[in-house]
């Protein structure tokens, strides 16, 4: 059902209970459930034995006053058809067939609306995602993590909040130093396998092709921050960092492009550093209390906020580990206005969820319990060729999503990129995923990115043979609509809605994919089992009118997930 048409449902309830309630300090919460035997009807409500003990009454006799008052109701009327009581007390509704076929003319109004909410109004999150080191190219983990990130993103967005989408650059520290020494071996003639090479060293060839251009003394930029242009003096480290970090940056950028995310801000670790964030969050925690000096070392008591153990902040070498810095981070997010901050990140993070939240609420600031949220995925196995692929030329050690991108499309950047992000977010992010190339390349219903665009491709071959004005579907009569595939999908463009805001509230993106291909199940089978273009004009009208709403859900859904609808296939 359409969120209205329950809401209409609630208010016949509470008008039912209203006189029942009147006198007593009873608070009803009225909760519509969908029966999970079809056959019981479209809605449950079990408000009868919730309330039967508190109001003195028997379940069943305090379903039948309130079946009886929902009855006389004059507001049920077009809404719901019976109203029967099962078992000890639940009350099983049938809503009406107008009632299911509302649906059509709501989304024909709406259109690409259909489905935004309002929960999130007034309210500003942040989402962070992607956040790779600018050492290497992206790999497929970045690359769920982007599919996730950026539907999660558009799902938030749906629903009204104001949304942030933030990539965090880790460009302080070993690592980068690592990238440094890397290319400045490369610069000097050695390559993976001399003896000369370092054994941290990165091994890719893209360590090459960045020592070719810091030789070739070229100037390269990033989408955030200043143009870097190389030295080309092998002996210059500093330059060599700052080129190799701004290089690498560059084509990260190219990755995310190509893979069609945006971020709306850039955050440098670094920044951190230079902008005292990070001495301003340690001198925070130490001045409450929650700090203490032992064996060298500055120690946070995170054992206080539920931790395992107390962490290590300050080592006896005094560099900070890693976890304060994330501290700092944190608190300037929550200084820059954002009620509600969320990172999508590997489950190699999850040791570090427990430290951070403790850093936060050691500082005192106001910072709520449970901030940020994490949204941890695992680990994406690619298959090509029915064998596992480990290594890539192009980084040396793994796969890239430029990779994937490229072997999936076939040579279609659009055709890979769709497959790529459909397949990563089709998971649970916390559940293991096994990416099959091969699965990607199929124009069969084995491949469900295909599966759910064939069904628009389908809709759009459909109407191109009907000569009619989509404008004239605003008052079809939709009565006609009465056959199982009709209705299942009814059920399912009606459920579109609350499956956008379940799925932004539980941080689950997944869910849309799922939803996605039990619409173009609906629509398939709807097709093998009815005509559209019949010869008669009020069943034409009305099941034509279905099918420019199917369609309109699915672009809906696709748009979310940043993947194509085409019109043919």
């Amino acid at each position: 059902m359409l969120a209205q048409q329950k809401q209409d449902i609630t208010a016949l309830f509470q008008a039912a209970l209203a006189p029942l309630l009147a006198g007593t300090e009873v608070v009803a919460n009225v909760v519509l459930e969908r029966p999970r035997d079809p056959s019981h009807g479209d809605v449950a409500c079990n408000i009868a034995m919730q309330l039967a003990k508190q109001l003195k009454m028997n379940p069943r006799e305090l379903a039948t006053k309130l079946v009886d008052a929902v009855l006389a109701n004059p507001a049920r009327d077009g809404l719901v058809d019976t109203v029967e009581i099962a078992g000890p007390g639940f009350i099983n509704l049938r809503v009406t067939a107008a009632a299911k076929q509302a649906v059509v003319k709501t989304v024909l109004a709406q259109g690409a609306a259909f489905g935004s909410g309002t929960a999130g109004e007034g309210k500003k999150v942040i989402i962070e995602f992607v956040s790779a080191n600018p050492t290497g190219p992206l790999h497929v983990g970045h690359g769920r993590q982007a599919a996730l990130g950026d539907a999660l993103s558009s799902l938030f967005v749906s629903q009204g909040y104001d949304v942030t989408r933030e990539f965090y650059y880790n460009d302080a520290g070993v690592q980068i130093q690592t990238l440094a020494n890397s290319v400045q071996a490369r610069l000097r003639g050695y390559k993976p396998g001399d003896a000369e090479w370092p054994e941290s060293a990165y091994n890719g060839d893209y360590i090459a092709d960045i020592a070719e251009d810091f030789k070739a003394k070229k100037t390269v930029s990033a989408s955030d921050g200043s143009p870097a242009t190389a030295s080309g003096d092998v002996e210059d480290i500093e330059s060599i960092r700052a080129f190799a970090v701004t290089y690498l940056r560059n084509e990260q950028d190219i990755d995310l492009q190509a893979f069609g995310v945006k971020f709306d801000n850039y955050y440098l670790e670094s920044s951190l550093y230079s902008d005292g964030k990070v001495d301003a969050a340690v001198d925070m925690l130490n001045k409450s209390g929650k700090t203490y000096e032992e064996d060298g070392a500055l120690w946070l008591r995170t054992e206080d906020y539920g931790d395992d153990k107390n962490r290590v902040m300050r080592k006896k070498d005094g560099t900070y580990t890693y976890f304060v810095p994330d501290v700092a981070y944190h608190i300037v997010k929550f200084q820059r206005g954002f009620q509600q901050a969320i990172n999508v990140q590997g489950s190699d993070h999850h040791g570090t969820i427990a430290r951070v939240r403790a850093g936060l609420q050691a500082v005192n600031v106001g910072i709520p319990q449970g901030f940020p949220d994490y949204v941890l995925h695992k680990m994406v196995t690619v298959m090509k060729g029915g064998e596992e692929v480990k290594i890539s030329k192009r980084a040396g050690s793994y796969v890239t999503v430029r990779d994937l991108i490229e072997w999936s499309g076939g040579g279609d950047i659009t055709k890979g990129r769709d497959a790529v992000r459909f397949f990563l977010i089709s998971r649970k992010a916390d559940t293991e995923f096994v990416f099959d190339v091969d699965v990607a390349l199929k124009t069969s219903d084995e491949n469900p990115v295909y599966y759910v665009q064939y069904a628009h491709a389908r809709i759009c071959r459909m109407l191109e043979q009907w000569t009619g004005d989509e404008a004239s579907l605003a008052n079809v009569d939709l009565s006609p609509l009465t056959a199982p595939t009709e209705a299942a999908l009814l059920a399912t463009l009606a459920a579109y809605p609350e499956t956008l805001a379940r799925a932004q509230t539980e941080l689950g993106p997944h869910q849309i994919a799922f939803y996605l291909r039990d619409l173009a199940a609906n629509l398939h089978s709807f097709y093998f089992a009815e005509r559209v273009l019949v010869d008669d004009e009020a069943l034409k009208a009305a099941r034509i009118a279905l099918m420019v709403a199917t369609r309109q859900v699915l672009r809906n859904g696709l748009a979310l997930i940043g993947v194509s609808a085409p019109n043919k296939m």
